[in-house]
C-alpha cells in the first residue's frame, strides 16, 4: 500500500473507530437524556469542540489552519450535509437506539457505506469497480441478516430499520461533503456541529423535553467532540482522497469495536445473527482495502483551491506570491494544465473523471 493511500485510509479507519464507539457509550446516557436533546449535545460538543480547539492552535501557532476556505457555492452543500448528516439522521439514530441492542446498531451502521455507494453512483457518477461493487454486495447481506427480525411477521425490526434510513440520511450527507471536501474540514464540521446542535436544541424545547443535569451535558458534549467531532473531520480528510464510496464504505472494518464496547460496558450477548454476519461484512471490508485502480486517464485543465504541495506529480505551478516551501503543504488559488498520463489512483478530488 503506498504513502499517499495509506494516510487517508487510516484517517478512515480512524473516524470509523471513534464513531463505532458512539453507538454503546451514547446508549449509556439514554436512560438519563432523551434521543432530542442528546442529539444537540452530542453534535454542539463537536461543533463548539472544535472551534476551541482552531482557537487554541491560532493563539499558539499564531497563524490559522493551512486549508482552503469555503466560498458562497460551497454553503449550498454545506447547507443539505447539515439537514441530512447533522439533524435527521442523529434523530433518527438515536431513537432507534432506545429500541435496538447497541451491538446490532454499531454493526448496521454499516450499512452507510452501502447508501453513499449508491448514491455516488447513481447521482454523482463516482467510478467503482467490479471489486467495490462486490464488497458493497457483502456488505448489503451482512445488514440484512442483522437486522431481520425472525420474530416479527415483517421481518425486520422497528429499531434496525430506523438505523437504515438514518444510515441512508447520512449517506446523501457524506456525498454532499465530498463535493466540499478540498476546503477546510474543521470548518465544515465546525458549523454543521454548531447548526445542528442548535436545532436540536430548539426542537427539544419545543417539544418540551427535558434538559438534562449540567454533568450529563458536559459528558455528552465531550463524547460528541470525539466521536461526532473528530471522527467527521477524519472523515472529510478521507474522502478527500479516496472519494466518497469508498471513504464510507471503510467504516466497514472498525465499527465492530462498537459491538465488542456494548458487550464490555452494557453486558449485550450478541445473537446468533451476530456472528453470521460478522464474517461476511470482514470479507466486504478486505476487498475494499485491497482495490487497485490503473489505467490512463486525462485532466482537463481547471482552476480550484485546496492544501497541496508539489510532490504529487498533479501540482507543478509556479507561485505569484509568497507561499512558502514548494515541498510543505500550503493552500492557494491555483491552475492546472491539461495532462494525459497513467497511474494508481482513487477518486480523489483531482480524479473524478468519467470512465
Amino acid at each position: 500500500m503506498n504513502k499517499l493511500k495509506f494516510y487517508p485510509i487510516m484517517m478512515a479507519l480512524l473516524a470509523s473507530i471513534l464513531f463505532g464507539a458512539s453507538a454503546p457509550i451514547t446508549k449509556m446516557l439514554l436512560g438519563e437524556i432523551q434521543p432530542i436533546p442528546l442529539a444537540s449535545f452530542l453534535y454542539l460538543g463537536s461543533g463548539i469542540g472544535l472551534l476551541i480547539f482552531q482557537i487554541v492552535n491560532l493563539t499558539i501557532k499564531k497563524q490559522g489552519i493551512n486549508e482552503a476556505s469555503l466560498n458562497k457555492r460551497d454553503f449550498i452543500w454545506l447547507f443539505g450535509a447539515i439537514i441530512f448528516g447533522g439533524i435527521i439522521a442523529p434523530i433518527i439514530l438515536l431513537s432507534s437506539l432506545k429500541i435496538a441492542p447497541a451491538s446490532t446498531a454499531s454493526l448496521l451502521l454499516n450499512f452507510e457505506g452501502v447508501a453513499t455507494t449508491i448514491i455516488a453512483i447513481v447521482f454523482f457518477k463516482e467510478n467503482v469497480g467490479k471489486q467495490i461493487l462486490g464488497a458493497i454486495a457483502l456488505i448489503t447481506i451482512a445488514s440484512i441478516v442483522l437486522s431481520w427480525d425472525f420474530t416479527n411477521q415483517w421481518g425486520l425490526s422497528i429499531g434496525a430499520l430506523g438505523i437504515i434510513i438514518a444510515c441512508l440520511c447520512w449517506g446523501i450527507d457524506n456525498n454532499f461533503t465530498r463535493n466540499i471536501s478540498s476546503k477546510n474540514p474543521f470548518s465544515i464540521v465546525t458549523i454543521k456541529g454548531i447548526a445542528a446542535g442548535i436545532f436540536s436544541l430548539v426542537l427539544s424545547i419545543v417539544l418540551k423535553n427535558q434538559i438534562p443535569d449540567l454533568k450529563v451535558i458536559i459528558v455528552a458534549m465531550i463524547i460528541g467532540f470525539f466521536c461526532y467531532g473528530l471522527s467527521i473531520v477524519l472523515f472529510v480528510f478521507a474522502m478527500r482522497d479516496l472519494g466518497s464510496a469508498r471513504t464510507s464504505a471503510l467504516f466497514a472494518t472498525a465499527p465492530f469495536i462498537g459491538s465488542i464496547l456494548s458487550i464490555i460496558l452494557l453486558g449485550d450477548i450478541p445473537s446468533k445473527v451476530f456472528f453470521v454476519s460478522l464474517p461476511i461484512m470482514i470479507i466486504g471490508a478486505v476487498l475494499l482495502l485491497k482495490e487497485e485502480h490503473v489505467h490512463k486517464h486525462k485532466h482537463e485543465s481547471i482552476e480550484h483551491e485546496h492544501r497541496h504541495n508539489h510532490n504529487d506529480g498533479h501540482h507543478d505551478h509556479e507561485h505569484r506570491y509568497k507561499q512558502g516551501g514548494v515541498k510543505e503543504y500550503h493552500s492557494h488559488l491555483h491552475t492546472h494544465n491539461s495532462i494525459e498520463h497513467t497511474h494508481p489512483h482513487l477518486p480523489d478530488i483531482h480524479h473524478r473523471h468519467v470512465h
